[in-house]
């Protein structure tokens, strides 16, 4: 997969995060993964179709998505993943893909997403690409965002 293909997802994040207000996001490692990624915690995949066909799987630890989804309400205190918390970090997923998909339409290329998909739990395998994918880790106020992206 063409490493390009990673800047619209980041462009995503460094433009989605500051509006939920988060201050400092900064890319981190950049790694190869090989078809699944493991669960931290939280796992929501976003399907990819039109011009470019794949999958997006975000996973993040759920200390994190809590983190995250008490931001996003306006600092509400979140102590459980709720279906309130999940639709938050469900959303989140949504704006990103989204956004990224209007970089790439930018750039030429068609894209349409799904509706995000969240997997709840640790000790589990999401298959994101059958051969090798992206591995890029977004960090938001020391909060990490791990985006596998597997696309082709």
């Amino acid at each position: 997969m063409d490493v390009k293909m990673i800047n619209p997802f980041i462009d995503a994040i460094m433009t989605i995060m500051p509006q939920l207000g988060f201050q400092n996001i900064v890319k981190g490692k950049l790694s190869v993964g090989d078809q699944f990624v493991e669960s931290k915690g939280i796992t929501v995949l976003v399907g990819l179709t039109d011009q470019l066909r794949g999958n997006i799987a975000y996973n993040l630890k759920e200390e994190t998505a809590m983190q995250i989804a008490s931001k996003m309400m306006m600092g509400m205190p979140v102590t459980s993943l709720d279906e309130l918390a999940q639709s938050a970090i469900s959303e989140l997923t949504n704006m990103v893909t989204g956004n990224a998909a209007t970089n790439f339409e930018k750039e030429g290329l068609r894209v349409d997403i799904s509706p995000p998909s969240i997997v709840v739990g640790e000790n589990f395998k999401v298959k994101v690409s059958s051969t090798k994918f992206l591995v890029v880790e977004m960090v938001a106020d020391s909060l990490v965002i791990e985006l596998n992206i597997g696309i082709g």
